[in-house]
């Protein structure tokens, strides 16, 4: 279990200012203050990346997509698929340039070629034809309630629970998600929380994060810092 040092306090937040907007939650500081109050045991992790913020990639699509190629495989798995995808994609040379027109335009040969499964690669066109069809509509989400975007986000193939999770939390910066179904979650929380050091199950996490409310977000994002030498963005 980590250890606080006798002086340490809740990570100072005056730089919120000089990150790119991207970056910023305008609840990031409260939060902070509030869970170090809330559960002690958060402030070690706290105060070992106070310089770091939550970020997301800015696009509702690439979010998506890069949720999808994280399914089930390492953040090192996927950092290296998501870099070889958006080489392959003709017009995509980095996230912002990533569209739904280039993955469909790409044949499924090309696709696998990155590294992606048959059914990710499934998944991929699925989301790029809802996007590029209109039957999802971005404009809408921030007046959706949590419930309500995971369960249109769960109509489409490829899309769970999780992956929608991940777009709320990376996207739409919902401050209170608690991903119960990340592996990496329950690891970190073990090795933070637990005075064994054994994974957290997801009951056990669950009441636990009660005392986090209303910034569960905040809480599980600093836990899988703890796992990561970077941020993960998606």
């Amino acid at each position: 279990m980590l250890t606080l040092p006798p002086t340490a306090t809740c990570p100072p937040c005056a730089d919120l200012a000089a990150i790119p907007r991207v970056s910023v939650l305008p609840h990031w500081a409260e939060a902070c203050v509030a869970l170090s109050q809330a559960d002690p045991a958060l402030r070690p992790l706290l105060e070992r990346y106070a310089g770091d913020r939550l970020r997301g990639s800015g696009s509702a699509f690439t979010t998506l997509a890069n949720a999808i190629v994280g399914q089930q495989i390492s953040v090192k798995a996927a950092a290296s698929i998501w870099s070889r995808l958006r080489q392959l994609l003709a017009g995509a040379p980095d996230a912002a340039g990533f569209e739904p027109a280039a993955i469909l335009a790409a044949s499924d040969a090309e696709l696998r070629v990155a590294g992606l499964s048959t059914r990710k690669v499934e998944y991929l066109r699925s989301l790029s034809s809802a996007f590029a069809g209109g039957q999802l509509q971005p404009e809408l989400w921030p007046g959706m309630d949590d419930d309500a975007i995971i369960a249109q986000l769960s109509g489409l193939r490829g899309i769970g629970r999780w992956t929608a999770e991940m777009f709320l939390i990376f996207h739409l910066h919902r401050p209170d998600v608690l991903p119960l179904d990340d592996i990496a979650l329950l690891r970190a929380a073990g090795r933070a929380l637990a005075a064994d050091g054994q994974p957290f199950t997801a009951a056990a996490l669950r009441e636990r994060a009660e005392r986090w409310r209303p910034w569960r977000t905040v809480a599980t994002w600093y836990l899988w810092r703890l796992l990561d030498q970077t941020a993960v963005v998606y």
